[in-house]
C-alpha cells in the first residue's frame, strides 16, 4: 500500500464518518426547531375543518328553513288561487242563476202565451164547425151554393170490396157476426166471406154460445177455418169431435178445457194432420196424448203443455216415437214439476230444432235439467225461466253452446255477475235481457253488457246493487246507441247523473222506466226532455215536483206518463178542470189512454172536447166523476174501445169527499186500515193487465 492510497483511504473513511454523524444529528436538531411551525398549521388546518363543519350544519338549517318557508309560500299562493277561483264561480253561478231565472220565466210565458194562442185557435175551429154544422142543418144559402153543394149521397158497406168489408167484420165477434148476418140479405152474404172464418174465436161466447151451434158452424166452414180456439170451454166430446172435420185446420187452442180427454185427441190428430201450432195447456191430458203428437202431428212446430201434470218422463220419451217432432221450435213446459232430468234429456233427444223455450213457475229446474237439455239442442235462440230459484250461473255457461238472443229471468238469488260475463263472451247477438228482481246482480253486470251491439231491451228492475257507476260504465259502451227499452225500476242508488248519461249516449230510447229511484230530481228531469224519441216515462214514487212538471210539458213525443206517489207535486202542477181537458184534446192529438178517476170537477163539456181532439183515444177510466152524466158516457163509450165510468162518490181513501173537501184524519187511517187488501189486490190486477 502506497502513501497517496493510505491517504485517501483515511481521508474517505474520516468523510463518510462525518457525513453519518452530520446527518444524524441533522435528523435531531433540525426537528425541534420547526415544531411550532408545524403545530401551526396543524391548528390552522384544523380550525378550517371546524369551520367548514359549522358552516355546514348552519347551511342545513338555513336550508330546511329556506324550503319550509318556500312551501309555505306555495300552499299560501295556493289557498289563495282557490279562494280567487271559488269567489269567481260564486260569481259566474250567481249571474248564470239570475239569467236562467229569467230566461226560465221568459220561456214560461211565451208558453203559457202558446198555449193560449193554441186554445183560442182550437175554439175558433170549434166555432167555425158549430156554424158549419148549423147551417147544415138551416140551410141558406144562395141558388148557386145550394147548386155548388149538392146532395151527400149514402154509405152502402154492401159496394165496398170485399177485402174491405172482411177486414171490417174483422173486428166483431162472433156473436156480433151472427147478429149482422140477421139485418138483411146483403149482411147476410157479407158475413158468409170465407176469409171472414178463416180464424174463429169462440173462447169470447163461451158462457152464450151452445154446442150444437159450434158443430153447425164446424160442419158450415169446415174447409176455410184454418184457426180455432176453444180456451176455457166447457164441451162435449161429441163437439169436440167436430173439430176433426176441418181438415185445413192449422191453429188450435184447447187450453183450460177441462173436458178436454186423450179419446177427443185422438179424433182431433186424425183428422187434422198438418196442425201447426197446438195449445194444450192446463188441460188432464196423459201419455196417451203424448203418443199421439208424434204419430200424427208431424209438422207440429208450437206445442204448449204448460201446467199439465198428468204425462210423465215416459210421455217426453214418445216424443220421438216414429217420425217424432222434430220440427218442434217453440216448446213451453211452464208448472210441469212432474218433469225431471231424465224428462229433458228425453225432450233433447226427440225434438233438437227447439228455438224458444219457456218453463216458468218451475221450482224443480236445476242447472242440471238445463245441461241435459243443451247437449243435443244446440239451436235455442230464447229462453224464459221465471219462477226457477235453483237456477244458478251453471246454467248460462251451459247454455253458451247456443246462440241466444233472449233472456228472461225473475226472482232468482243466485244468478251473479258471472252469469254475465258468459254473455258478453258468448251471445253477441243477444238483444233482450230481462232480469228483474235478482238481488245479487251489481254494477259489474252492467259493465259486462256494454260491449253488446245487439241489445235492445233491459229490464233489470227490483235490482238494488245498481248505482251510477255501472249505468255509466253500460252506457259507454256501443250498446248504448241501440238500447230501445230500459226499466231501472227500484234501483234506488241512481240519481241525476245517469239521466245525464242517459241523455248524452241513448238518442233511440223510448221506453223509461225510474220507478222508486227517490234521488232524481227536477235536475234529472230537465235531461228527461232532451231525449226526444221518449215516448214513455215511469218516474213513479220519485220527488219531481211542480217544476219538473212543467219541465216535462215541453217534450213533444211523450204518450204515456205515470207519476203515482209524487207527494211533491200539488194542485198547482196538476189543476184537472174542464178548462184543462179543453187544452189537453186542443195539443194532445195522439193519446190513447187517459184516467181521470176521482176528477169530480169534471162535466159533459170535457167528453165533448176529448170526441173532437182526441180522435185516437182507446181507454177511458172514469171512476167516481159525479158531474159527468150516464148520457154523456153511454155516449162516450162508443167511440173508445174500452171505458170504465162511476159515477159515485170518491171512496174515504182518496182523501177527500164527493165536494173535494179534505177528509179528517182519523177517517183517513180508518180507511187505509180497511182498504188496505182490497188496494193491494186492485195494484196488482191492473199491473197483470198492464204485462
Amino acid at each position: 500500500m502506497t502513501p497517496e492510497l493510505m491517504i485517501k483511504a483515511c481521508t474517505f473513511y474520516t468523510g463518510h464518518l462525518v457525513k453519518t454523524h452530520f446527518c444524524t444529528w441533522r435528523d435531531i436538531a433540525i426537528p425541534l426547531i420547526n415544531e411550532d411551525e408545524l403545530l401551526a398549521e396543524k391548528m390552522e388546518k384544523a380550525m378550517e375543518y371546524d369551520n367548514f363543519r359549522l358552516q355546514k350544519y348552519i347551511f342545513r338549517l338555513w336550508h330546511s328553513y329556506t324550503e319550509g318557508q318556500k312551501k309555505q309560500l306555495t300552499d299560501t299562493l295556493l289557498r289563495m288561487q282557490k279562494m280567487c277561483r271559488h269567489y269567481k264561480l260564486i260569481a259566474i253561478l250567481t249571474k248564470w242563476r239570475d239569467k236562467a231565472r229569467h230566461k226560465y220565466k221568459k220561456r214560461e210565458d211565451e208558453l203559457m202565451l202558446k198555449h193560449e194562442l193554441q186554445l183560442l185557435k182550437w175554439r175558433s175551429k170549434l166555432k167555425l164547425k158549430v156554424v158549419a154544422k148549423e147551417e147544415s142543418i138551416f140551410p141558406e144559402q144562395s141558388a148557386s151554393e145550394t147548386s155548388l153543394a149538392g146532395k151527400i149521397p149514402e154509405c152502402d158497406i154492401s159496394l165496398l170490396p170485399e177485402r174491405v168489408i172482411s177486414r171490417i167484420f174483422a173486428y166483431l165477434t162472433l156473436r156480433d157476426i151472427g147478429i149482422c148476418g140477421q139485418v138483411c140479405h146483403s149482411w147476410t152474404l157479407m158475413t158468409q166471406g170465407s176469409s171472414l172464418w178463416n180464424s174463429i174465436d169462440f173462447s169470447a161466447v163461451k158462457n152464450i154460445i151452445t154446442d150444437k151451434c159450434i158443430v153447425s158452424t164446424l160442419q158450415r166452414w169446415r174447409l176455410n177455418v184454418l184457426h180455432l180456439n176453444f180456451r176455457g170451454c166447457v164441451l162435449r166430446l161429441k163437439t169436440l169431435r167436430s173439430v176433426s172435420l176441418c181438415r185445413n185446420l192449422q191453429e188450435l187452442n184447447v187450453s183450460d178445457c177441462p173436458t178436454l180427454t186423450d179419446e177427443s185427441m185422438r179424433y182431433i190428430s186424425e183428422g187434422c194432420p198438418g196442425i201447426l201450432y197446438l195449445n194444450l195447456s192446463n188441460t188432464t191430458i196423459t201419455n196417451r196424448t203424448m203418443r199421439i203428437l208424434p204419430r200424427y202431428f208431424q209438422n207440429l212446430q208450437n206445442l204448449s203443455l204448460a201446467y199439465c201434470r198428468k204425462f210423465t218422463d215416459k210421455g217426453l220419451r214418445y216424443l220421438n216415437l216414429g217420425n217424432g217432432c222434430h220440427k218442434l221450435i217453440y216448446l213451453d213446459l211452464s208448472g210441469c214439476t212432474q218433469i225431471s232430468v231424465q224428462g229433458f234429456r228425453n225432450i233433447a233427444n226427440s225434438c233438437t230444432g227447439i228455438m224458444h223455450l219457456t218453463i216458468n213457475d218451475m221450482p224443480t229446474l236445476t242447472d242440471n235439467c238445463i245441461k241435459a237439455l243443451v247437449e243435443k239442442c244446440s239451436r235455442i235462440t230464447s229462453i224464459v225461466f221465471i219462477g226457477a230459484p235453483h237456477i244458478s250461473d251453471c246454467a248460462f255457461k251451459a247454455l253458451s253452446a247456443c246462440n241466444l238472443r233472449k233472456i228472461r229471468f225473475e226472482g232468482n238469488k243466485r244468478i251473479t255477475d258471472a252469469c254475465f260475463k258468459f254473455i258478453d263472451k258468448n251471445y253477441p247477438n243477444i238483444n233482450h235481457i230481462y232480469m228483474a228482481d235478482c238481488k245479487r246482480i251489481t254494477d259489474g253486470s252492467l259493465k259486462s253488457l256494454s260491449p253488446l251491439k245487439q241489445l235492445t231491451v233491459l229490464n233489470l228492475a227490483n235490482c238494488i246493487r245498481i248505482g251510477d257507476v255501472g249505468l255509466r260504465q253500460f252506457l259507454d259502451g256501443p250498446v248504448s246507441t241501440r238500447i230501445r227499452e230500459l226499466n231501472l225500476s227500484n234501483c234506488i242508488h241512481l240519481s241525476d247523473i245517469s239521466i245525464v248519461k242517459l241523455s248524452e249516449r241513448c238518442p233511440n230510447l223510448n221506453y223509461l222506466s225510474l220507478r222508486n229511484c227517490e234521488y232524481l230530481t227536477d235536475l234529472g228531469i230537465e235531461y228527461i226532455v232532451n231525449i226526444f224519441s221518449l215516448l214513455s216515462v215511469d218516474l213513479s214514487g220519485t220527488h219531481i215536483s211542480n217544476e219538473g212538471l212543467m219541465i216535462l210539458s215541453r217534450h213533444k213525443k211523450l204518450k204515456e206518463l205515470s207519476l203515482s206517489e209524487c207527494y211533491k207535486i200539488t194542485d198547482v202542477g196538476i189543476q184537472i178542470t174542464d178548462s184543462a181537458m179543453e187544452m189537453l184534446s186542443a195539443k194532445c192529438h195522439y193519446l190513447h189512454i187517459l184516467d181521470i178517476s176521482g176528477c169530480i170537477l169534471l162535466t159533459d163539456q170535457m167528453l165533448e172536447d176529448l170526441q173532437r181532439g182526441c180522435r185516437q183515444l182507446r181507454i177511458l177510466k172514469m171512476q167516481y166523476c159525479r158531474c159527468i152524466s150516464k148520457e154523456a158516457a153511454k155516449r162516450m163509450s162508443s167511440v173508445v174501445q174500452q171505458q170504465e165510468y162511476n159515477p159515485n162518490d170518491p171512496p174515504l181513501w182518496f182523501g177527500y169527499d164527493y165536494e173535494g173537501k179534505p177528509l179528517k184524519r182519523q177517517h183517513e187511517i180508518t180507511s187505509l186500515k180497511g182498504d188496505e187488501e182490497v188496494i193491494v189486490t186492485e195494484s196488482t190486477h191492473s199491473s197483470e193487465e198492464v204485462v
